[in-house]
């Protein structure tokens, strides 16, 4: 379970910053889930240019706000007269905040969400739908990924417009791979050609305190890659369903604990004391599956002259999770029409290239990520882009923090090896279906 106040690291195992009793306190706050619709009606029409407003606009990166600001300041050449307050809540505290708000309908008129959280509020009423923008024409959804498209839609209505993304590599140490005299990989490799890579690199290093992986119980860089890959799944796509006790969705859970259990990666207390990304920039490790957002942290190491990047290794098939955060406006906006200029002009090709041009984030808008790719001369950051084909949405649900603290909880058994992986994963599975069955 990693938080962290590195820039970008919020965007990672998202779900973990909330705790399970944040959607039962704003479900008790007066809304039903059957009010999902009430007071969010969609509709939209483009204010006039000399519209009068002042708007709050609530983040929780601090290091995006220059590009925010610059953003901002071509609004204003739109809309001189709609003043915009940008309120940043470090991410520790971000969500518990919103659910205050939420809970005294005085949320920020505009505001992020992520992937993990937003079925909560917009099934509680919370956040305004996008189907007017969408039908005018201001927003085209075609111009995002389908899978983040699909991350902030809830019962065929599209809520959020995706401001960027991040999707998972294989962060390499060439320099530990020439040492272990292991080929570096090929952009093709598979399940076992990575394994053996690792095992090769783990024995040939192994009196140097090296091994070939680091695993660990990040889901969004480890697990819910090769539950994917192996053609199995976390959740239905509906929602509805634990995918935990399916054979292919075991499989991929036993890449991982094979990977500890033959010592190609250090063991699950290991890596409970130090982190993935600590082992592999420290230099103790020569593969680690890592997201986009790692090139910060890994261009600052010591090792960044040693590093490449690879796409994750092909299972049952090719496939990667991905996670955007949205802007979404808040359904009792006091300036609705505002917000949803603000939320339009955000959402434009001009703002998303700007905010990548100056390295906030990968922008969400195809076609305006060569800024990122070029980021870091050597390394081959493309990887990261080209797997936006064969993506899949980052596993979410009503209530998607009650679940996440099961696989907190259940999960390490299986990865330290005292409980069977299958025994696990259908414990999980059975808990998990108890908690979606309140959901509906």
């Amino acid at each position: 379970m990693h938080i962290s106040s590195r820039p970008g690291s919020a965007r990672r195992r998202l779900s973990l910053g909330v705790a399970a009793a944040v959607g039962v306190a704003l479900l008790a706050s007066g809304c039903s889930a059957s009010s999902s619709n009430t007071g969010s009606s969609g509709t939209y029409e483009a204010p006039s240019k000399d519209t009068k407003a002042e708007l709050t606009y609530g983040v929780w990166d601090q290091t995006q706000v220059k590009a925010i600001k610059a953003n901002l300041a071509g609004f204003n050449k739109e809309y001189p007269n709609i003043k915009v307050n940008v309120n940043v809540t470090p991410y520790d505290s971000y969500f518990t905040k919103l659910q205050t708000e939420a809970s005294s309908n005085t949320l920020p008129d505009l505001f992020w969400l992520n992937g993990p959280n937003f079925q909560l509020y917009a099934s509680n009423g919370k956040v305004e739908p996008i189907t007017g923008e969408v039908k005018s024409g201001d927003i085209t959804l075609s111009n995002y990924s389908s899978a983040l498209d699909d991350l902030y839609s809830l019962d065929g209505v599209q809520y959020g417009v995706p401001k960027d993304f991040d999707t998972i590599g294989v962060w390499v140490n060439k320099a530990l791979f020439e040492q272990a005299g292991v080929d570096l990989p090929k952009a093709d490799w598979t399940w076992s050609d990575f394994q053996t890579a690792a095992a090769t690199i783990s024995s040939k290093l192994k009196g140097k305190g090296i091994y070939g992986v680091a695993g660990g119980m990040d889901g969004q860089t480890t697990y819910y890659n090769t539950i994917a890959q192996s053609g199995g799944d976390v959740i239905n796509a509906d929602g509805t369903k634990s995918g935990y006790d399916s054979a292919a969705t075991k499989k991929g859970l036993e890449f991982w604990t094979q990977l500890i259990e033959s010592g190609s990666s250090p063991t699950i207390q290991q890596l409970t004391d130090t982190s993935a990304d600590q082992w592999f920039t420290s230099g103790k490790v020569a593969m680690f599956w890592g997201g986009s957002w790692a090139r910060t942290e890994v261009g600052d190491s010591s090792i960044a002259k040693d590093v490449q990047v690879y796409p994750l290794p092909k299972g049952e098939k090719q496939a990667t999770v991905i996670h955007g955060v949205s802007n979404v406006v808040a359904a009792g906006s006091k300036n609705k029409a505002a917000a949803q200029a603000l939320q339009v002009y955000l959402a434009s090709k001009e703002a998303q290239k700007q905010q990548g041009d100056m390295g906030a984030v990968i922008p969400a808008y195809t076609g305006t990520q060569t800024a990122f790719a070029k980021s870091q001369p050597g390394v081959d950051l493309q990887v990261f882009l080209d797997a936006v084909d064969y993506a899949v949405p980052f596993p979410v649900s009503k209530n998607t923090a009650a679940w996440n603290a099961l696989e907190g909880s259940e999960l390490p058994a299986a990865f330290s090896g005292s409980k069977p992986v299958a025994t696990v994963a259908d414990d999980l599975a059975s808990q998990m279906n108890a908690l979606l069955a309140k959901e509906k």
